[in-house]
């Protein structure tokens, strides 16, 4: 017989798999069901098509469960994948659990998630696709739904923008126009005299002296501008004896210039030399200059002097009322005389090399054939812009890092590699060239022009938040207002690549007025929805030829979001007209989706 506690343990263990297996298939029943009423849910993906914005593709899955779906201890699982190129990946998931959705037996149930994935370029085509998965937590069981197309393909406008570049020199602190050199001669007269007294040694140098030297200077046949004389004249005497002392003061001076002219043989270079007279008469300012300098007076005695010339009546009679006073024989010994002058100014071309005598000597110094002092570091940094040959450029800046290792020396020696990098294949390569004559500059002088270019040499080497660090330290080192508008330009640009709209719009709207920084300008402003503006920068970058095609094309992409549809039309002919390969882009660009006959109408 059997033993009766055994057989009550085995029916209590068939009554549990019963029991189990009842469970279960309720359970699978219930995930069945949730299956089912999967084809009743509200799917929305926020934008469809995806876009892509800033290198990423963001959007937002919301989703709407009918009721009854979520059944007591069950999970929905909205499982977000992207698909291309018989690939894919997953991109996240929506989770209904139904403890979090108490009503959810008699109302819908409603969620939303936001997601973001990388963009690379082969993700286009593409698509996202979703799968339900029903689940129940304490058995672990869960049915799927089919793979569900809910967005197709992205819309890369953004990636349109158009890198922008700078190549910042220093100055070379030389300048190749004319300079003038003034030379100043003084000489001076007895009192009431224009003749020139050779003995005559007021300021402790005799005019014989001066004359010597001044026909020493004429005599070198120094390229001459202007001769400028001024004569003046002490204050005793009348208005007339006065004004004739100076103009004949400054002739005698004239003469004297004139003769030794003759003498060197200037032969029809003197009619060149502009000589300018101007006889100062009855004027107290170079008066009172030389008695505020004098120590010979008290303050008080000078108070006096200054009270009669600052006092009413004519110039003589101030002149009569100072010889009543004490201190009149020392204005007449000590200050009066330095009044008696005749000032001359010779204004003389500086001495220069040509610009293709320096074009020649630098080319000497990088070759080795001439020594390198034969040019100043000014001259030979000029050199650097007399030639647009980046390699000559780099061959010139070189020679000039070894001649000072100035900071301006090694930025421009970066710049020239910007410059060839800018039609160069190796174009990273001659960055990093770039990027270490930067260093080297910088650890001299962090300059504007240094940093901007290492923004230009990151940009080069697709680097473009180290590039927008160097703009910001560029634009605090107070830049030209000339390299204040590139870096604004690279700002925008690279603020478009960031999807910051509104500030690229900002930077460009100060920047460069050249195709592409208005290419760029219209972009910023057809990605932030200013269509208006959007229309007016494309067409202005569309002047320029080798922007024309993308310029129209890109009109259209905005009349599209106007819902303009012979606008489209228009300027998609246009494009295509100067470009043929936008067409394809054109046929296959969500941008116009909903205008195929348009479209087909601009490419035809």
């Amino acid at each position: 017989m059997p033993n009766k506690k055994i057989m009550i343990k085995m029916k209590q263990v068939r009554t549990g798999i019963g029991f189990m297996l009842t469970l279960a298939i309720l359970s699978s029943c219930s995930l069945s069901k949730m299956v089912q009423l999967a084809e009743q849910q509200d799917l929305q993906v926020d934008p469809d098509p995806l876009e892509v914005h800033g290198g990423k593709v963001p959007f937002t899955m919301s989703a709407v469960l009918p009721p009854k779906m979520l059944p007591s201890g069950k999970v929905w699982t909205i499982n977000t994948f992207y698909q291309y190129d018989d690939k894919e990946f997953q991109v996240g998931s929506v989770e209904f659990k139904a403890d979090d959705f108490p009503s959810s037996s008699s109302s819908t149930s409603r969620k939303s998630e936001n997601f973001v994935f990388d963009y690379r370029d082969d993700l286009n085509p593409g698509k996202l696709v979703i799968q339900g998965v029903a689940s129940d937590p304490r058995n672990g069981n869960s049915k799927s739904t089919a793979k569900m197309d809910v967005a197709t393909g992205i819309i890369t406008t953004s990636q349109a923008v158009k890198n922008v570049y700078l190549v910042a020199y220093a100055d070379h602190g030389y300048n190749d126009q004319e300079e003038l050199i003034p030379t100043n001669v003084e000489f001076f007269f007895p009192q009431g005299r224009s003749t020139l007294v050779g003995s005559l040694d007021t300021d402790g140098t005799s005019n014989r002296t001066k004359q010597q030297n001044l026909g020493a200077f004429i005599a070198e046949k120094n390229v001459t501008r202007t001769v400028t004389i001024t004569g003046t004249h002490s204050p005793e005497g009348t208005e007339r004896v006065n004004s004739n002392l100076s103009q004949d003061r400054a002739e005698a001076i004239e003469k004297y210039y004139r003769a030794q002219m003759k003498k060197y043989d200037y032969q029809g270079v003197a009619d060149s030399i502009d000589f300018i007279l101007k006889p100062v008469v009855e004027d107290w300012a170079g008066f009172t200059a030389a008695l505020n300098s004098y120590d010979g007076l008290g303050q008080a005695e000078k108070a006096d002097i200054m009270g009669i010339v600052r006092g009413t009546g004519t110039f003589e009679d101030k002149e009569k009322a100072l010889r009543k006073l004490d201190s009149y024989d020392k204005l007449l010994k000590d200050v009066y005389p330095p009044l008696r002058t005749a000032k001359t100014e010779i204004l003389t071309v500086k001495p220069k090399k040509s610009n293709a005598e320096i074009a020649v000597l630098a080319k000497g110094i990088t070759e080795g054939n001439v020594a390198a002092d034969t040019l100043s570091e000014e001259e030979l940094m000029f050199a650097g812009t007399l030639t647009p040959s980046a390699d000559e450029k780099i061959a010139i800046y070189t020679a000039a890092t070894k001649k000072s290792g100035s900071w301006q020396a090694h930025n421009n020696l970066a710049a020239a590699h910007l410059q060839k990098g800018l039609v160069s294949l190796k174009r990273e390569q001659l960055a990093a060239d770039a990027l270490t004559q930067l260093e080297i500059a910088a650890n001299k002088n962090a300059a504007a022009e240094v940093h901007a270019n290492m923004a230009a040499a990151y940009i080069m080497q697709n680097e473009f938040g180290k590039a927008y660090e160097s703009l910001t330290a560029a634009f605090d080192k107070n830049p030209s207002n000339s390299l204040k508008a590139d870096i604004n330009t690279l700002r925008g640009m690279i603020e478009i690549r960031q999807g910051n709209y509104n500030a690229a719009k900002s930077s460009l709207s100060s920047g460069r007025t050249d195709g592409t920084a208005l290419f760029d300008r219209g972009l910023a402003h057809l990605l932030s929805k200013d269509y208006a503006a959007a229309d007016t920068f494309f067409g202005d970058a569309a002047k320029t030829e080798a922007l024309a095609a993308d310029s129209h094309y890109y009109k259209a992409v905005t009349a599209a979001r106007r819902n303009n549809a012979a606008d489209i039309t228009s300027n998609l002919a246009e494009a295509v007209k100067r470009n043929s390969k936008l067409k394809d882009k054109a046929l296959n660009d969500l941008e116009f989706a909903n205008y195929a006959n348009a479209v087909s109408e601009g490419v035809k």
